[in-house]
């Protein structure tokens, strides 16, 4: 996969690859979306932008939301890694050099560099915030304080502290009219959303049973370089360490979980599921297979499959199955080709519709209409759906990494934080949150014995 190969709007950014009062600022959020606030519309016709998180997906972001309508100019740039920083500019500058303005002092690094680009913005511009998950709460925290506009990428915490943070970030982001858009970027391409529409119509009957896969190769760990310190090496590594992006069932397949939830018209009440190390020796904290059996509030289930190993099957799709037929909801990543079918067996002679519009790159469309929510200051704020999508992520990971069943409230109540103590890192040689044993390897999941509540 090309490192930024999502720069050209158009191509595909994945080539290869609520409980009482926890719950109020679900409940808030909801009514807060109802009421169009007063906002920080982008009266000016530039709208500066800062990003947040320089690598291949940042750097997409960026492009993307440059290639939107209406003049738009980079002003600054953040990334704990200053080559990050200068790798992503001298790539955007290339295509949009005469949108690039970024200057040696709006170039930041650090852990504080989200917070120093963020403060370069005016009122009403926007920061994309497209670091790990781990650092997602508090950088949204931060943007909303500061009445900047917030796109964020997937995903969006790595654990139901994390939620609970975004959640009653988005309450205030709705009161204070800062809008908000996600990196779920599926539930704005015309194909999926052309199926789905049929599939809540009844083409299929009710809905008792979605599968989702997300199963390919593995992901290689960068060995630790010569005086790097354990921060650093984690964090270059970020897809390998759960505290960093909540585990590859979440991180992955949490597109493929949202676009389900989506279809069934519903989210999970509860999970269990399993996990297991099998062919994984990389000494890091991912588990090389998932399955997850979701239940629904009418009793029909979700079974989410992820895997990264060397030789298997692969597949990376979204099937529904309803009473009275099937549907094919995406196929290994293609953007237009949903499918609707008479019954089970999912052939071409049992097909009763199938898409025909023109593919869209749904990156594009996702900023396209953020940015004219913006411009016409429109309420527009994707956070309580987004981080529910999440948090059932989340939930489907516990279930798995502890080997018990767990209600969606269970997991959305847990105190349980991967990385404690996270907003206080100042430095690359701070301690990392988990650190290698004597051998070098780090501490895994273990059904039946790793807490998770």
């Amino acid at each position: 996969m090309k490192q930024y190969d999502s720069l050209t709007p158009g191509s595909s950014r994945r080539q290869f690859l609520a409980t009482s009062g926890k719950a109020v600022a679900a409940t808030a959020l909801a009514g807060a979306l109802a009421q169009p606030r007063p906002g920080y519309a982008a009266e000016r016709n530039r709208i500066k932008i800062a990003l947040v998180g320089c690598g291949g997906r940042g750097t997409g972001a960026a492009a993307n939301a440059l290639s939107t309508e209406g003049t738009t100019e980079l002003w600054a740039m953040a990334d704990v890694f200053p080559r990050r920083v200068t790798d992503s500019l001298a790539v955007l500058k290339e295509k949009y050099a005469r949108q690039v303005n970024v200057p040696a002092e709006r170039q930041f690094s650090g852990f504080d560099a989200y917070r120093r680009a963020i403060d370069s913005l005016d009122r009403g511009d926007v920061v994309l915030l497209a670091t790990p998950a781990a650092f997602r709460p508090a950088h949204f925290a931060c943007a909303v304080e500061r009445g900047v506009h917030v796109f964020m990428e997937k995903s969006f915490a790595v654990d139901a502290p994390g939620i609970r943070r975004v959640l009653a970030t988005g309450v205030q982001a709705a009161t204070k009219g800062v809008k908000v858009a996600s990196g779920l970027m599926w539930r704005h391409d015309p194909a999926r959303e052309e199926v789905i529409r049929r599939i809540h119509d009844g083409a299929i009957g009710g809905v008792i049973l979605l599968r989702t896969y997300r199963m390919h190769g593995p992901v290689g760990l960068t060995p630790k370089a010569p005086g790097q310190s354990e921060l650093a090496h984690q964090l270059a590594n970020y897809n390998s360490f759960a505290w960093l992006n909540a585990s590859f069932f979440v991180d992955w397949l949490i597109h493929n979980i949202d676009v389900c939830c989506w279809a069934k018209n519903d989210w999970p009440v509860g999970a269990q599921g399993q996990g297991a190390r099998a062919a994984r020796t990389a000494p890091d904290q991912m588990l090389d297979q998932y399955f997850v059996e979701y239940t629904f509030p009418d009793g029909a289930k979700l079974y989410a499959e992820g895997r990264h190993t060397s030789n298997c099957w692969d597949i990376f799709s979204d099937f529904a199955h309803g009473s009275r037929g099937s549907a094919l909801i995406m196929e290994n990543l293609a953007a237009a080709n949903p499918r609707i079918y008479g019954g089970q067996v999912q052939t071409r002679e049992h097909e009763t519709w199938r898409y025909r519009g023109d593919p869209r790159d749904p990156d594009q469309v996702e900023q396209d209409l953020f940015f004219k929510a913006i411009r016409e200051d429109q309420p527009y704020n994707e956070t309580e759906r987004s981080a529910r999508a999440c948090m059932v992520s989340i939930l489907g990971r516990m279930a798995a990494d502890s080997g018990q069943w767990i209600t969606y409230d269970e997991a959305l109540a847990s105190d349980l934080e991967l990385a404690p103590q996270l907003d206080s890192l100042k430095s690359l040689d701070d301690p990392a949150p988990v650190m290698p044993d004597a051998e070098g390897r780090y501490p895994v999941p273990v059904p039946g014995q790793t807490r998770v509540l």
